[in-house]
């Protein structure tokens, strides 16, 4: 079974919320998996339904989510392996009336799967990431690719971010719908100043391994000693504190740490997109649908990014940016280059990037096709 909503009719929007969702997530990072749901929670109601989030562990979600009005509960797991919080879920789900389950991980769909058999209400799952390729430990990729599969098939209705993740589930044989990734609309970065010659680099991400930092301080490297005024803002926090050292060392190493503004994570995306001329994403493997390439197409910026998977269906090669293959620090460094020697317009590049989020990346449209398959679901019309 293949579906798909990107052209789909919308339902037509509600005034009131009635129909309850619980969204399970891990909790623990405010990622882009995170913002996604967030930002659910902020635009379901507009077509018939209310949000709640259930929380897997402590962490960043809790205090960053923007969507404060939805119910939180908090069912920590003590271990991965302990599935107790799912017959939490499911009385949650009982005493307060909630009709749909909506898992986001592979750990999240364990439990919610559990909780959707002990409650009786239909689970639906959201694919953000590959789990195969999710990080590089092969081992936790296995696993968390078994514990996804086996939950899969009691889905009822399974969500793809991107085109690409839609064939990914298709592979393992399972009908899914493809509703992309959507951002608010935000303030416009202007148009770079002609006259303006140094160059400011943006990264913006959960720094792990898969996000490719290292091949962009290579490329920052490559392009400081041939006297190219750029230099990087990265934007975001560490995975862990090891690989930040790791990090760190290899800027110090490459003699570009002095070039770079380590941000740290933050609670104001815009303010710091307001501060790059170009948004560079060097991931290897492991995206979806990335949601700060969509923040920074809704600013008008124009995208360095490579070609892995989910992300050529929102950044177009030559049209509002440029992409490289992953893990070529040279290919990376001359997609940047050309942008800085001016052999391709910033601003032209920036204000296609704008109407192509207008288009195709609004958080409401996202809302809208993620409600349709709602409304499948609870209808039986699949």
């Amino acid at each position: 079974m293949t579906q798909q909503l990107i052209d789909a009719p919308r339902p037509a929007a509600t005034a009131i919320a009635t129909t309850r969702v619980l969204h399970v997530i891990n909790g623990e990072h405010y990622a882009g998996a995170e913002r996604v749901q967030d930002l659910l929670g902020l635009r379901l109601g507009q077509f018939g339904y209310r949000a709640g989030f259930a929380c897997l562990k402590d962490g960043q979600f809790a205090a960053m989510r923007k969507c404060t009005e939805a119910p939180l509960y908090q069912v920590a797991m003590k271990h991965r392996l302990d599935f107790s919080p799912a017959r939490r879920l499911a009385r949650i789900v009982r005493e307060q009336d909630y009709k749909l389950i909506h898992s986001h991980t592979a750990r999240s769909a364990v439990i919610g799967g559990l909780a959707s058999m002990l409650s009786g209400v239909p689970l639906v799952h959201h694919v953000h990431s590959p789990t195969t390729s999710d990080t590089t430990y092969r081992f936790r990729n296995w696993i968390n690719s078994l514990s996804e599969r086996l939950v899969l098939r009691r889905a009822k209705a399974l969500i793809a971010v991107s085109e690409a993740l839609g064939n990914y589930v298709r592979k393992m044989g399972f009908g899914v719908y493809v509703v992309p990734n959507g951002v608010p609309a935000r303030k416009v970065v202007p148009p770079r100043d002609p006259a303006k010659t140094d160059w400011t680099l943006g990264a913006i991400a959960l720094f792990r391994p898969r996000k490719g930092l290292e091949v962009l301080l290579e490329s920052l490297a490559d392009l400081r000693q041939r006297g190219l005024p750029v230099r990087l803002r990265a934007v975001g926090s560490f995975e862990t504190p090891e690989y930040e050292a790791h990090i760190r060392q290899t800027a110090n190493r490459l003699k570009v740490d002095a070039a770079i503004d380590w941000v740290g994570f933050t609670r104001d995306v815009d303010a710091e997109l307001a501060r790059i001329d170009l948004f560079v994403l060097p991931s290897l493997f492991g995206e979806g649908l990335p949601m700060v390439v969509l923040e920074a197409m809704s600013a008008g910026l124009a995208i360095v990014a490579t070609s892995v998977p989910g992300v050529p269906e929102a950044v177009c090669d030559g049209i509002n940016g440029l992409l490289v293959e992953p893990g070529n620090s040279a290919a990376l460094g001359q997609a940047i280059e050309s942008f800085v020697c001016g052999r391709v317009s910033r601003n032209e590049m920036g204000a296609n990037a704008l109407r192509q989020h207008d288009e195709s990346f609004s958080d409401a449209r996202m809302a809208a096709d993620v409600a349709e398959v709602y409304d499948r679901v609870l209808s039986g019309t699949l």
